[in-house]
């Protein structure tokens, strides 16, 4: 512990046990405490490093009072110990314990027993998905304060099987997962349970496969372009340190371009999946896959050829499982370039010339599982200085029994089988330095010109800026319809026409949070009700739905972090500020969705907008002859 690492490098397994140790020493564990959640106490952006430490979270199975911590490793100290209150706070995340819990507690209670026996099902191939529960006091006011989970039944036919296929419907449990006990069990009656089979790994159910696709082959005969030196990454004229994170997964630190600063910290702090079907099963139906299942927990071991594909480096993760040990998460990580089709090109008449280009980006990716879907995050950054993200949706849809007729909160999927309506939305965290620390922010969009004087034939049209001055004001819509963006400029630094250098974020613009302003999830995931939001930055203000997301009331994160409307504008010289941005998917599941979805789409650009003096890929060579596009190689110039 004596040679300190960068303080953004990740945490190690040795500096993970010394978390433990520390913990120990201090009295802190017993048999029933777990790990809920460890990880790199960043410092904060502009203070000198306090040297490594980190934030625990730790949850007691017998029922003591959950704990906050931030520990020193450093000096091998507790610097701050705050005891949480499951009223006002909520819950800790969903522990991987506790999975297995909701099924084995329902196992043993009559009530549930008699449902299954009531649909003719054996309680043995019956698997129950342990799912948060959400906040609805008024409905439950028993369970404020109790740590509390709710299960929805699947048959599972065989050890093999897909259980999804064969949803018990009608039939919810709510349980108790700390007391054991259940609270109630709901049922509505036997439904004919879906028997059709989901198996998409079945040859009965694929059937024989494709003979027709020839090999395609990636190679970097001098192996890829860029360089890493521990998490610290080059490549082309980009810089940036790759961390990993049990709650976020992926973080990028320090994204920088020909050495000018850009996003001092970018990640997906959090998501949200709500459900639209109002029946009384399943109308709870949200979970925050971020804050109340904690997704780095959960990313896959990638395979080359399967996930990844080309000259790949992968980086493994390391996090602390729930006893506080280090738990290595192999090939966590994927690292790879790729061509990404004309880059520029044109061919001019006049001067006989033809010039093409090829574009490349890097792509930093990581997939992980979270019940029955499964989500790709891929970071991409290109050799024009574009940033983008990008969300991949796949896995296996959340099911039920179609109750029949044209249902209007479900799609028919297979027979018998409903797939309810639902969103994906997720939030990014983009603590902006563009050129620097003071930014600020303007709405640009595009506005037509009425015919008058000044533009008699009606053919004009301008673009209309509005400065977002403060936090209220600063929580926006997208509107494709008059393509507005958000400009993120430096007034300090300007370019050689003497205007602020920006980079403008361009926003996907689909639907934001669906749910009713008054209900539930909306008032817990508020953050999703704005495509935009702009705060101050304070180091403290890391999640968009608040720290403890699981069975919070609401009102927690950004709706707290905007109270005070603090100024962002700093009288035109900008001001440190975090951008958040929520964008997402309305899925309607089709057909084609089962037994197994195709990848959905979803996510955001960062582009330069006069950040350069001119299009800074002017030095990007030709593709050599030889390389099959030789094409590319640029004529003698004839002046």
């Amino acid at each position: 512990m004596n040679a300190l690492p960068h303080p953004l490098a990740p945490l190690t397994p040795d500096e993970i046990t010394a978390s433990r140790s520390i913990l120990a020493d201090a009295g802190l564990l017993t048999d029933s405490t777990r790990f809920v959640y460890l990880g790199l106490e960043e410092p904060a952006k502009h203070a000198p490093s306090a040297g490594r430490r980190v934030r625990v979270l730790l949850h007691d199975m017998a029922g003591a009072p959950a704990r906050d911590l931030v520990v020193s490793l450093t000096r091998r100290a507790i610097d701050s110990d705050h005891t949480l209150s499951p009223v006002t706070d909520g819950q800790l995340p969903v522990l991987d314990e506790e999975f297995g819990l909701v099924e084995e507690i329902l196992a043993t209670d009559a009530r549930w027993l008699a449902a299954l026996k009531s649909r003719d099902l054996d309680v043995a191939h019956v698997r129950v998905a342990p799912l948060s529960a959400g906040v609805y006091a008024d409905e439950y006011p028993e369970e404020t304060g109790r740590r509390i989970l709710r299960g929805l039944a699947f048959v599972q036919e065989h050890d093999k099987d897909h259980a999804w296929a064969h949803p018990v419907d009608g039939l919810v449990a709510y349980v108790d997962v700390l007391n054991r006990t259940v609270d109630r069990v709901v049922d509505l009656g036997p439904v004919p349970v879906p028997t059709e089979s989901g198996n998409f790994d079945d040859p009965a159910v694929t059937g024989p496969l494709r003979t027709t696709q020839k090999p395609i082959e990636i190679t970097q005969p001098e192996g890829p372009s860029f360089t890493l030196d521990g998490n610290l990454l080059h490549w082309e004229k980009w810089s940036l340190r790759i961390g990993f994170d049990a709650r976020e997964g992926l973080v990028l630190h320090q994204l920088a371009f020909a050495e000018r600063s850009l996003i001092h910290r970018a990640s997906i702090a959090e998501m949200v999946v709500p459900y639209a079907d109002p029946s009384p099963v399943r109308s709870w139906q949200n979970y925050f896959d971020t804050g109340e299942y904690l997704i780095g927990r959960y990313a896959n071991a990638l395979q080359l050829g399967c996930d990844c594909l080309g000259d790949i480096t992968y980086l493994d993760a390391v996090i602390a499982d729930e006893s506080g040990a280090p738990r290595t998460l192999t090939n966590a990580i994927c690292l790879h370039e790729e061509d990404y089709g004309i880059l520029w090109k044109h061919t001019d008449l006049w001067a006989g010339s033809t010039e093409t280009r090829r574009q490349r980006r890097m792509v930093i990716s990581f997939f992980t599982t979270v019940g029955n879907y499964d989500y790709g995050f891929y970071w991409y950054l290109y050799l024009d200085g574009t940033i983008e993200f990008e969300a991949k949706a796949t896995g296996v849809v959340f099911t039920s029994a179609y109750p029949g007729g044209d249902y209007p909160y479900a799609t028919e999927i297979a027979p018998g089988l409903g797939a309810p309506f639902h969103q994906h939305l997720f939030c990014a965290r983009l603590d902006m330095a563009v050129d620097g620390t003071d930014n600020r922010v303007e709405e640009v969009e595009a506005a037509s010109v009425p015919m008058g004087p000044d533009n008699p034939r009606g053919n004009a049209f301008r673009l209309r800026r509005t400065p977002l001055t403060s936090e209220g004001g600063a929580q926006r819509m997208a509107d494709a319809s008059v393509d507005r963006v958000w400009h993120i400029s430096n007034p300090a630094s300007l370019n050689r026409l003497g205007r602020p250098v920006a980079y403008a974020l361009h926003p996907e613009g689909k639907p934001a949070l669906l749910a009713d302003p008054g209900s539930s999830v909306a008032a817990r995931a508020a953050f999703a009700t704005r495509h935009l939001w702009v705060t101050r930055y304070d180091p403290a203000e890391r999640y968009p739905a608040g720290d403890f997301v699981n069975q919070h009331p609401g009102g927690a994160g950004l709706p707290a972090y905007t109270a005070a409307d603090r100024d962002l504008d700093g009288d035109g010289n900008g001001q440190d500020i975090v951008v958040w941005h929520t964008f997402g998917l309305t899925h309607a599941p089709r057909p084609e969705d089962w037994p197994i979805m195709p990848v959905d789409y979803t996510g955001f650009a960062l582009k330069p907008v006069g950040f350069f003096d001119r299009n800074p890929t002017l030095d990007v060579p030709a593709t050599a002859a030889g390389q099959d596009n030789h094409c590319c190689a640029p004529e003698a110039h004839h002046g």
